[in-house]
């Protein structure tokens, strides 16, 4: 697990800011650590090649030669872009004991990383598509 740090952190509004930005349903997933329902999202079966940027600051986050399909319902990738673009931070709420992603720019909310994913990594990184913006890549 990553350690929490300002090191790469520029970006800080208020969330009143944020909300005019992003628009509700973006704001609950991204700065309330909300979840889309499984299914629902435009990414989880999308196949093109390119990069999958943080929907609130743009930052770099995934590659689609990271993605993969997990059948769990949200877009599924076995490590990000560059590690230091994430922020994995323990998740206790709804009595789970899990790992919270977030992007290290914003601080927004982006999924959860589970110890249960491929033989590259062993990892799943669970990801909101809501909470990405997608980007061609050559």
């Amino acid at each position: 697990m990553k350690n929490r740090s300002n090191l790469y952190k520029n970006i800080s509004k208020s969330e009143e800011d944020w909300l005019k930005e992003l628009g509700e349903d973006r704001y609950i997933v991204l700065r309330k650590k909300g979840t889309e329902r499984p299914f629902s999202g435009k990414y989880c079966n999308f196949k093109d090649n390119g990069g999958y940027k943080c929907g609130a600051c743009g930052q770099l986050l995934f590659l689609s030669t990271a993605k993969y399909d997990s059948g769990c319902g949200w877009p599924s990738f076995f490590q990000p872009a560059k590690g230091e673009n994430v922020t994995e931070i323990p998740d206790y709420s709804h009595g789970m004991s899990r790992i919270e992603v977030v992007c290290s720019r914003c601080d927004s909310h982006l999924g959860h990383v589970f110890d249960d994913g491929p033989k590259e990594t062993g990892l799943r990184y669970c990801i909101n598509s809501i909470s990405l913006n997608f980007e061609e890549m050559e």
